[in-house]
């Protein structure tokens, strides 16, 4: 009769067997085994997934090996997840994506972290799920140091540049507008072409995501010479790890973990190796200490998507 009325109340199958497990065990540990942590408890192995160029993210080294910010923390995620589970050793297979693989490659179960620069937003979050926000990039741009501009008004009048068919160009007009800055905006064909007319003096400053602009001003002739606004030209974008939707028990291991590491010095000390030090292969430091919003960020960690939340 009992078991007739639930089914009548149609309760979800799933629950009914995560009651009856955790009060067979008579504990909520077997409840716990669900989804990716029975899946990886099963197989004894996790699939991180890394992108080949995502600089400082997640990016191939000089003997071809992942390495980078985000793949370091996916790698700590692991051992964490490893020792939830209680598992001796657990093997840590490594999946290649792109841009266009990344999203499909979780939710079908391939991958099991995604660590790389993939912005978390509510559009993503109705496929996926991410953890607490690693990184926060905002339109920014950079000028030579002997300009001294660091402000959006610092522009008035002059020329600058961004790559066309970017938000960033949108953003840029519509401040040129809102502010009346009478700017001359010059549309580049791409971001190396846009860092080009600033190293040559056709533009003053070029705007653009602040870490594509560390990147290319650390790969430049002479990285010294340049320097980024303190003035953000947008809220801050959230990058997360992906992770697969609707599986809160490994979510609330990968949030524990990512939140331990965040909060520690260890988390610092994570994001100053990668993002204001000399980084592999080539040693270029990228001189992109963290903003007042990381710091917040990683003080208080939230897998939100909204900008306004940061």
């Amino acid at each position: 009769m009992h078991t007739s009325h639930q089914r009548h109340r149609r309760r979800p199958v799933a629950m009914l067997l995560g009651l009856t497990a955790a009060v067979a065990a008579g504990s909520a540990q077997a409840q716990d085994l669900t989804g990716t942590l029975a899946k990886i408890k099963e197989s004894g192995a996790i699939t991180i997934a890394y992108r080949d160029a995502s600089v400082p993210f997640s990016y191939l080294d000089g003997d071809q090996k992942p390495v980078g910010y985000a793949f370091e923390i996916c790698n700590k995620v692991s051992d964490a997840v490893k020792a939830h589970l209680k598992l001796s050793k657990l093997e840590v297979k490594l999946n290649p994506v792109t841009s266009a693989t990344r999203i499909p490659l979780i939710a079908n179960g391939t991958v099991d972290l995604e660590c790389g620069s993939t912005t978390n937003n509510l559009d993503r979050q109705k496929q996926v799920a991410f953890t607490n926000t690693h990184f926060l990039t905002a339109t920014r741009f950079v000028a030579k140091k002997t300009a001294k501009l660091d402000k959006i008004e610092d522009l008035k009048g002059k020329t600058v540049t961004s790559t066309s068919g970017t938000t960033n160009i949108r953003q840029i007009n519509e401040v040129n507008t809102a502010r009346s800055l009478g700017l001359t905006i010059l549309p580049a064909k791409d971001h190396a072409e846009a860092f080009l007319m600033v190293e040559t003096g056709r533009a003053v400053a070029f705007v653009m995501d602040d870490v594509l602009l560390a990147s290319l001003a650390a790969g430049s002739k002479d990285p010294g010479a340049y320097a980024i606004s303190s003035e953000a030209l947008s809220a801050p974008e959230p990058y997360g790890i992906m992770l697969r939707k609707d599986d809160a028990s490994f979510k609330k291991v990968v949030d524990d973990a990512t939140a331990a590491i965040y909060k520690s010095p260890e988390g610092k000390a994570l994001y100053e190796k990668w993002f204001t030090k000399p980084i592999p292969p080539r040693g270029i430091n990228l001189n992109l200490p963290m903003s007042e919003p990381m710091v917040k960020a990683f003080s208080n960690p939230s897998d939100s998507a909204d900008p306004a939340a940061y």
